[in-house]
């Protein structure tokens, strides 16, 4: 029997934890060029790293950090396809 309990409480504990993290997300967005070197979230829009803590310079506007909804243009930064646009346009002039 406490097997049992303790089977359904672990999953329970999971299930939770699942319906908990898109929550969270869905409060955020991602904000493009505001990260400081070393600080972004994740992967950049070149493709170069896939993984938070790997950018190289302030503000690269490939980098990005989640913000609360709504905030981005606050603190100076752009959304998804704003950045996209910034960056082919930077590829075409190189």
């Amino acid at each position: 029997m406490n097997n049992k309990l303790l089977v359904g409480a672990a999953l329970t504990a999971v299930l939770a934890a699942g319906f908990t993290a898109p929550a969270q997300a869905s409060g955020k967005e991602k904000c493009y060029g505001i990260s400081k070197a070393g600080q972004n979230d994740c992967g950049n829009l070149a493709g170069t790293h896939s993984c938070a803590g790997q950018s190289t310079i302030d503000n690269d506007p490939g980098e990005w950090k989640l913000v609360a909804k709504g905030t981005c243009k606050d603190l100076g930064g752009m959304l998804k396809d704003e950045a996209k646009q910034k960056y082919k346009a930077s590829q075409k002039n190189s």
